[in-house]
């Protein structure tokens, strides 16, 4: 699963890449290591905004929860089910995809013989890119505060990716962007390099 990522590329390296001007620049922060159990502030592209960058926090909200508990089990949405589990669900039906602008993700692998796991980073030559990804944004009912979440969809590995993990996000090549965000149609796993990190 994909619980950790990278975002190290400063806002206007975001902009010239993805053709989109930030919503609110200032308050991005660039960083080695987002953690997806923080519940970080993330660079999103919103298929509702194709030329907005806005920050939305890693952890989907359904319209219907009731308080934040649920963002641990919504940082990562099988592509697979996404039609049938009712905390993604809605977001397929209302077409709510995404882009999360990436330049890097990380996995563990357990080694044979060691007690630690191996860090690897997961990359596109360097470059920033695009997880496919669904958004919501979940109003608290007791103080009517707006809260823009979103979740990172994964798919079964690649061939690369399977002696580290079971599964990977869904990475989108560049002329692949716009067709997530309009019809939802995700490719095959690109060709990724793998660092032991």
């Amino acid at each position: 699963m994909c619980f950790h990522f990278k975002q190290s590329k400063s806002a206007t390296a975001l902009e010239n890449r993805f053709k989109a001007q930030f919503e609110f620049a200032g308050y991005y922060k660039s960083g080695e290591h987002y953690n997806g159990f923080a519940h970080p502030y993330a660079p999103i592209i919103t298929r509702e905004t194709p030329g907005l960058i806005s920050l939305y926090q890693w952890g989907l909200m359904p319209h219907w929860a009731k308080d934040g508990k649920i963002q641990k089990s919504t940082l990562n949405a099988r592509i697979e089910t996404l039609a049938e589990k009712p905390s993604f669900k809605f977001a397929c039906q209302d077409n709510q995809r995404c882009l999360i602008l990436v330049d890097g993700f990380y996995e563990w692998q357990a080694i044979e013989g060691e007690k630690k796991k191996r860090k690897y980073l997961i990359d596109m030559a360097d470059e920033a890119f695009a997880l496919a990804g669904l958004y919501n944004k979940w109003v608290d009912k007791n103080t009517g505060e707006v809260i823009p979440t979103f979740t990172i969809i994964t798919q079964p590995a690649s061939e690369a990716m399977l002696p580290i993990h079971s599964r990977m996000p869904v990475i989108l090549p560049p002329d692949h962007e716009t067709r997530w965000l309009e019809s939802g149609d995700a490719p095959n796993p690109p060709a990724i390099k793998i660092s032991s990190s």
